[in-house]
């Protein structure tokens, strides 16, 4: 019998503010034992530093620090490197998810520009059919957003806006991140303990 692998999910991570989120969902399918292939682009790095206080010289070293005691295993791919393996549709993954994503990212998957592995991978999820998630993190919406949300949603991608909820009466900022990687995760399929479902006692 072949060993089963770990199954492989890809996470984005852009410049739109909300760098958190990426943070707690690559925290969290690490801890569930899945392999991680993590992109952050340029302007993603730089609000890790703006929001986090992260010092992103040293970033392979910044990326061990954070998700190495991890049971699961975290491959980071640089955003130029068209050539790493999630670029090509024959290495198999379970899907892709980017949060935040930016409203530009978001443009460039809608068109299908593919000029970084970030929207590269992304469009590799929509023409093999597998599952992508945007959590598009910006407001006010202006109608370019909206068009450009409305065309991938009609494709397929699933938008999970960066709306947490409060009827669960989130207590820190904390239970506000969760709520929105544990929807994300809801989207996959992925049991968790994330926040208090409606309905749930306690």
């Amino acid at each position: 019998m072949t060993e089963l692998k770990p199954k492989n999910f890809v996470v984005g991570i852009t410049g739109a503010s909300g760098a958190i989120y990426g943070i707690r969902l690559t925290e969290t399918l690490l801890s569930l034992g899945y392999t991680v292939h993590l992109v952050v682009s340029n302007a993603g790095w730089r609000v890790f530093k703006e929001e986090l206080g992260y010092a992103v010289t040293d970033r392979e070293g910044l990326l061990n620090e954070q998700f190495g005691s991890y049971p699961g295993s975290l491959l980071y791919h640089p955003v130029q490197d068209i050539g790493a393996s999630i670029a090509s549709g024959s290495f198999r993954t379970e899907g892709m998810i980017i949060m935040p994503c930016s409203m530009g990212t978001l443009s460039a998957v809608a068109h299908g520009s593919s000029d970084n592995l970030m929207t590269r991978a992304a469009d590799v999820m929509l023409k093999e059919g597998r599952p992508l998630v945007l959590v598009p993190r910006e407001t006010p919406l202006h109608a370019i957003h909206l068009e450009n949300m409305l065309k991938l949603s009609r494709m397929g991608v699933k938008l999970i806006p960066a709306m947490p909820a409060f009827y669960y009466g989130p207590a820190t900022m904390d239970d506000l991140v969760n709520f929105m990687v544990g929807k994300v995760l809801d989207s996959f399929g992925i049991e968790h303990t994330l926040f208090r479902r409606w309905g749930d006692e306690g």
